[in-house]
This record gives C-alpha cells, structure tokens and sequence, in this order.
C-alpha cells in the first residue's frame, strides 16, 4: 500500500515537472514559429483586406491586396487599377490582419508563376502601364517582351495606344530595378 502511494506521488511530480517545463517553452515555441514566417505568407493571410505598402522607388502603394505569387502582390487601388509589386522592392506594409497564411507546400505550379510570367500576361494583353523603377523614374509604355532578367518597354505616351508612330523608343529594363507595375487605360495618366 506504501509503494503505490510512494509511486503515486512520484507520478504526480514528475507530471507537475514536465508540465512546468512544458509552459515554460511555449513562448520560446511561438517565437520559433514565428520566426519561420515569410513576409509573403504574413501577407497571404490579409488577401481581401486593404494594405498600404512601401516600395522602393515609388513610395506609398495602397489599396485591395488581390492576389500573391512567390515575388509578386497585386493590388487593386483607389481607381480600380490593377497594381503589380515586386516584393523584392518592398520595404513596409501596414493594414496587416492577424491572420497568416499556412506556408503551402512546394508546387511547380505556384513557383513558375513568378512575377516574369506575370509580366508576361501584360504583354499578351498588350496592356499600357506605367513602370515605376528602384530609383522612383516612372515610364509608361507597352510590354513587348520579357526576357530572364528584363523587360522590354515600347514608351509612349499614357494616352496613346501602341501604335509604330506612337512609339518613341523600345528600351530593356532590368527586370530587377521593377517595384511596380501599374496597368493605364489608354488616355490616363
């Protein structure tokens, strides 16, 4: 009868022990996870929600964040235009909810729809846009072909289509001095 109850509290203490050593990890456990958080996932849980985003070059970026790819976001603005981030040219976002996205597992798909093939759906479209560079230089203009590392830009003014007289020049850009991409209608600005 000794024995079970000596058994018995020993049982207990060392439940109480390892319960005690178990609350003690807990915050170090959450700050390990939360440290395994990408800025991409974090951003991924605020899908609907409106954000204001800092990116290089071109300063405040707000509105309805639409989708996210691996080094892309898409916003919709105030205007209803869409707004392509780099996310490489990110510096701050604020509007975060307190959500984040479950980290997804490794897909060919979600790794080739990176902001090149992106790009790429603005030149099919033959959509005007305005370029917003690393260094805050905006040019608007045509996509008309996006390479490994670049991009090609037929500039013309915002308010006219792409059209051989329209074009003022063809120039390659560093795929990686892009922050934002914004689509224009023809006749905006």
């Amino acid at each position: 009868m000794r024995w079970q109850q000596l058994f018995a509290d020993l049982q207990a203490e060392f439940e109480e022990a390892e319960a005690a050593e178990e609350w003690a990890q807990l915050p170090s456990r959450a700050r390990a996870e939360t440290g395994a958080v990408r800025l991409a996932e974090r951003l991924a849980g605020a899908l609907g929600a409106r954000v204001s985003l800092r990116c290089r070059g071109a300063g405040e970026v707000a509105g309805r964040l639409t989708g996210c790819g691996p080094d892309w976001l898409l916003l919709e603005d105030d205007a209803g235009r869409e707004v392509l981030v780099s996310l490489p040219a990110l510096l701050a976002v604020t509007g975060l909810v307190r959500t984040t996205a479950a980290p997804e597992p490794a897909s060919r798909v979600r790794a080739v729809v990176d902001l090149r093939r992106a790009l790429r759906g603005l030149v099919r479209d033959r959509s005007a846009v305005a370029l917003v560079l690393d260094d805050g230089s905006a040019l608007t203009g045509t996509l008309d072909r996006v390479g490994a590392d670049f991009v090609e830009l037929a500039e013309h003014a915002a308010d006219e289509f792409r059209r051989p007289a329209a074009v003022r020049r063809v120039r390659a850009v560093a795929l990686g001095a892009v922050t934002v991409v914004r689509t224009l209608a023809p006749g905006a600005a």
